[in-house]
């Protein structure tokens, strides 16, 4: 990556001295970089005609094939007529198409996290967290109830709007 940086900084200087250059040349000094003002081969559904053909090195085989291509095509063979489509594309629709069992490891994976979860939930309820407080039982809710009602608390919407005064009872 420095090897591209300073290659690219050499090149900018010499652009700026009126010298050509080409971005092809940040490519061959780090196979990492993709340069995006290329022709890109893209093997995707919504893409049904890449820029570039899937094989752009065509060895002695190829350029047969490729020769044997302009002639007529009652010559060629199945095999060949393939052999063909293999050099433009990577994939067939339906190869692209094929589902695969990445779903049963995404679904073992969320039943993992799910279980491992439950166990720090009940470490945590055994281990860390302590009794109940005394003032979630019943008799202590019953009294703060009745003591809200009492003071008359939130007497339009709340709980006294619910309690009737007159016959001591919920509405």
């Amino acid at each position: 990556m420095l090897a591209c940086r300073s290659l690219a900084w050499g090149l900018q200087r010499a652009a700026w001295r009126g010298v050509s250059t080409t971005s092809r040349a940040c490519t061959a000094a780090s196979k990492d970089v993709i340069d995006s003002s290329l022709p890109q081969y893209t093997n995707r559904m919504d893409v049904p005609l890449p820029d570039r053909p899937f094989i752009m090195e065509l060895n002695s085989e190829h350029r047969k094939l490729k020769e044997k291509e302009k002639g007529p095509w009652t010559n060629i063979t199945k095999e060949e007529k393939i052999a063909l489509y293999r050099m433009a594309y990577e994939l067939t629709y339906a190869e692209m198409n094929k589902r695969t069992d990445e779903w049963k490891s995404v679904v073992g994976g969320v039943f993992f996290f799910l279980g491992l979860t439950g166990l720090v939930i009940w470490w945590q309820r055994v281990y860390v967290f302590g009794d109940v407080p005394h003032t979630l039982s019943a008799e202590w809710v019953e009294q703060g109830t009745q003591r809200a009602i009492d003071m008359r608390m939130n007497p339009v919407e709340g709980l006294a709007s619910n309690w009737d005064y007159e016959k001591k009872q919920w509405k």
